[in-house]
């Protein structure tokens, strides 16, 4: 075999394992605010920044876009996606299908264990509430909903809603805002782990689709100029992504 064809085949290992890495970092970024919608994100600055050749940035962008976090603009680079109104509107209105799907298979499924630990996360949550730690309690949040997505067993569904959340978790300080306070949703928690309890499907998947339908009764009042970027933020459209720590290539 000659030289070239062997570091041919070798090379999609090393590279599909470098583009992850790459993935996780801006994933990491973007969803953190970091990266704000608008950013632009340039193959040539990132390989730069990160360490990396071209080749891996373009696979994680590709996925970044196919996640619906950027927007891949042939021959002008990715910039990161951001949200209208009518857009954020539509994701709650798919994630309230989903979650109230997931509940009504999780039901049947959930266990003693399994309502004891759901109820752990809701009391963690009232304690975040009351010491408004924001961060912590959408950290407890995300546990709690992703545990009833494990509990419906179906793995498409899952994916599809994770997907989802991922998408609005960039916009988690205007959910919250949308939502009017921490205590109200932890309210709205008990309400379906009673219903959920007795056995109930149909009743705590219409509890799940009232908790999810409160931000978008405010959001429909808004316009987009009212919505803004992320957490409140302006726009950081035409910036440069911030500087990054080289990604760490793999050994072997």
């Amino acid at each position: 075999m000659p030289p070239e064809a062997a570091v041919s085949r070798a090379a999609p290992l090393e590279n599909r394992t470098l583009w992850q890495r790459v993935h996780e970092r801006l994933r990491e970024q973007i969803l953190s605010g970091e990266l704000e919608p608008g950013a632009e994100l340039a193959e040539v600055a990132l390989s730069e920044q990160l360490g990396v050749s071209r080749g891996p940035v373009r696979e994680a962008l590709g996925r970044l876009a196919s996640e619906g976090l950027v927007i891949v603009r042939p021959r002008r680079g990715a910039v990161v996606r951001s949200l209208s109104k009518d857009e954020f509107l539509e994701l709650y209105q798919v994630r309230e299908a989903l979650e109230m799907m997931a509940v009504r298979l999780a039901v049947p499924r959930l266990s003693g264990e399994d309502f004891d630990e759901l109820q752990r996360l809701n009391e963690t949550m009232a304690r975040h509430a009351e010491r408004n730690e924001v961060a912590r309690f959408f950290e407890a949040n995300l546990v709690f909903h992703d545990r009833l997505l494990e509990a419906s067993g179906n793995t498409k569904l899952q994916e599809l809603s994770r997907q989802l959340v991922w998408q609005l978790g960039r916009y988690r300080l205007r959910s919250l805002t949308l939502r009017g306070n921490l205590q109200r949703s932890v309210t709205e928690h008990a309400a379906i782990l009673r219903a959920a309890k007795r056995g109930d499907a149909d009743r705590a998947a219409h509890l799940m689709s009232e908790h999810i339908r409160v931000p978008q009764r405010s959001l429909k009042a808004l316009s987009d100029g009212d919505l803004g970027n992320a957490d409140g933020r302006s726009s950081a459209a035409g910036a440069p992504p911030p500087a990054a720590a080289p990604v760490s290539r793999p050994r072997g």
